[in-house]
């Protein structure tokens, strides 16, 4: 049995170092393949570990977050990050089923339960090249709204359009003509 426990306590060292946990400490997101610097080990430091990120979604974690690390073919020098999480800002709460996505500024997106989108942020800009279509039967809005350019609603132009019966003094006059004319 001792020869066999001598042949098995390397195996069971590499399997005990193939995952590990850790702490990110640096990020380099200059590269095509984000880089972190790991601790994993109070004495154990990693450098430019990759940190595989899921297709379509992309996070710079700070300092302090932590890391879930796999050593590729057991060698910590073949190491990659799976998953970074942060427990100091994570959303908590969510009932089962809802997703969402999240900063340490208390930015959210958030699909919650019966179908409602939540965002929340300082600032919302939304770039489109050629147009934002809402197909909604009501918009609400507690604020101004500001245009640059002409605002047209039931084909009434805001800026140019005629009226009808205009009347001189304190008189109303008619509606608007649609299409200005």
């Amino acid at each position: 049995m001792r020869g066999i426990e001598r042949l098995l306590r390397p195996l069971r060292r590499g399997l005990a170092s193939v995952v590990a946990r850790g702490v990110v400490m640096l990020v380099n997101d200059a590269a095509k393949m984000q880089a972190l610097q790991v601790r994993v080990m109070a004495d154990e430091v990693l450098d430019d570990v990759e940190h595989w990120q899921p297709y379509g979604f992309s996070a710079h974690p700070l300092g302090g977050a932590e890391a879930l690390v796999l050593a590729v073919g057991g060698h910590r020098a073949h190491s990659v990050v799976v998953s970074c999480g942060d427990r100091r800002y994570r959303l908590t709460g969510m009932q089962g089923g809802e997703v969402a996505i999240y900063t340490d500024e208390k930015d959210k997106i958030h699909l919650k339960r019966g179908r409602v989108i939540e965002v929340e942020t300082h600032t919302l800009n939304i770039k489109a090249a050629d147009s934002v279509n809402f197909e909604t039967p009501l918009i609400t809005q507690t604020g101004q709204i500001v245009a640059q350019q002409d605002v047209v609603a039931a084909n009434v132009s805001l800026i140019q359009h005629p009226h009808r019966n205009v009347q001189p003094g304190s008189g109303q006059s008619g509606a608007p003509i649609a299409g200005g004319g």
